[in-house]
């Protein structure tokens, strides 16, 4: 592989070129090709829910879905609903900003100038998000790695940069922000195609240098020369196959035109969920999170018949049924964008192998709250969709209250990434979050 890759290097090719380079199918293992791809999504929404339209009644296998839930009712057998796990971290900000920037950390924020409501001012949270930490495990292994490592999708996120907008993260301090724009999603993922034509044509020119310095060469180089001749002939013929197979997995045709705007949201939703699925299907990740808005998210659903802010309408009291039946509305919603992303898994076949996308994918849908207008950390409406990660899938759970630092270590085990806590350990100290399998 050494050898490859200087002599790669010798050819000359431009930094651009060399990541989709090492994502050929030359260069990959035997274990790479046969092994099981396990994909991670967290998808994001915010201002809490609507308990009593959200949460079963029923615990176990046999439970009925509540309105907001009831888009996913085809994929009731794929679903883990999950009461009673909260977020414990404490510390500077408010909830909001601890929702957020704790959500995917498990650990406090550090102290900073970010003002938020009426408590203590904050900075950026102060340990790695669990989807960095386990794309930094698959990116440690050769059999696992992908060109990305890991895809921040977003949907509407305000260009300014605080704790409210940012819920991955490298290390403490170091936010990553989510691309919202779905057309620089697009010429991240696939604005490689010019460069592979460009490699083409380098390595028709280097395969006619072999040839003529193969003439002038002793017995030994000209054996190394046909060593490397034959390599770049199998480079020639993975570039064919790798188009061949752009030609079969079709990279996505985006509506031109459309403005990062409000009314526009649903419309991003979509074009960026169907970037993601054609992501999975080239393996440029295994690891992406889907960021609708961002903490205390302010959209307009006026596609709903909906004229106040989310965040505004989550502030008010639980007696205001008509504000509560339209939060109850806008959260169905964001059930619905989650259903059109498993189905579109679902009908999508894993490239390579049987079953589908979602036989190999674990979504998680988080916020940052449990309710809005109580700001509570507590009853985090999370819900797990899809069989990637081999848990017990088809329940209703309910949990004594536990910190969600246990779920975090669940989804790294699951990946077979058995650390023994995440974030605050002493948010560990029970161990991983049991009854998931």
């Amino acid at each position: 592989m050494n050898n490859r890759r200087h002599f790669l290097k010798r050819l000359g090719l431009g930094a651009a070129a060399l990541p989709f380079i090492s994502n050929l199918s030359a260069f990959a293992s035997r274990a790479a090709l046969s092994s099981r791809k396990q994909r991670l999504i967290v998808m994001f929404s915010p201002n809490g829910t609507v308990p009593w339209d959200f949460w079963p009644d029923e615990e176990g296998e046999t439970f009925i879905l509540k309105r907001i839930l009831e888009p996913l009712k085809d994929f009731q057998s794929r679903l883990l609903v999950m009461h009673g796990v909260c977020d414990k971290v404490r510390g500077d900000g408010d909830n909001h900003m601890r929702g957020m920037g704790c959500l995917l950390t498990g650990v406090e924020l550090f102290p900073g100038n970010i003002q938020g409501g009426s408590d203590t001012p904050a900075g950026w949270a102060s340990g790695i998000s669990i989807d960095q930490e386990i794309a930094n495990f698959l990116q440690s292994k050769e059999e696992t790695r992908t060109r990305f490592g890991s895809l921040e999708f977003g949907v509407m996120v305000p260009d300014r940069a605080d704790t409210w907008t940012r819920m991955s993260y490298a290390g403490a301090n170091k936010p990553i922000a989510p691309i919202d724009d779905p057309y620089q999603m697009f010429k991240k993922l696939y604005g490689q195609v010019k460069d592979r034509e460009v490699l083409t044509s380098v390595l028709d020119s280097v395969q006619q240098d072999l040839k003529r310095i193969s003439q002038v060469v002793s017995a030994a180089d000209r054996h190394l020369l046909d060593e490397h001749s034959t390599f770049v002939r199998s480079m020639e013929a993975q570039l064919r196959q790798s188009r061949s197979q752009d030609q079969g997995h079709a990279v996505p045709e985006l509506e031109p035109g459309i403005k990062e705007e409000n009314d526009n949201i649903p419309q991003i939703t979509k074009m960026q969920m169907d970037l993601l699925v054609n992501s999975f299907v080239n393996d440029f990740s295994r690891v992406a999170t889907f960021q609708i808005t961002n903490s205390v998210g302010q959209p307009k659903m006026h596609w709903l018949g909906i004229d106040e802010s989310h965040h505004e309408l989550s502030h008010e009291p639980n007696e205001n049924k008509e504000a509560h039946e339209k939060l109850t509305k806008i959260n169905t919603w964001y059930s619905e964008q989650l259903a059109y992303l498993v189905r579109r898994l679902s009908e999508t076949p894993e490239p390579g192998a049987e079953g589908s996308l979602l036989d190999n994918t674990l979504i998680v849908w988080g916020n940052e709250l449990g309710q809005g207008n109580s700001h509570t950390l507590d009853n985090i409406p999370f819900v797990m969709v899809g069989n990637g990660l081999d848990f017990d899938m088809g329940r209703s759970l309910r949990f004594p209250n536990v910190s969600h630092n246990r779920l975090l270590v669940a989804l790294a085990h699951g990946f077979g990434h058995h650390i023994e806590s995440f974030g605050n350990p002493e948010y560990c100290k029970d161990g991983v979050l049991t009854g998931l399998t």
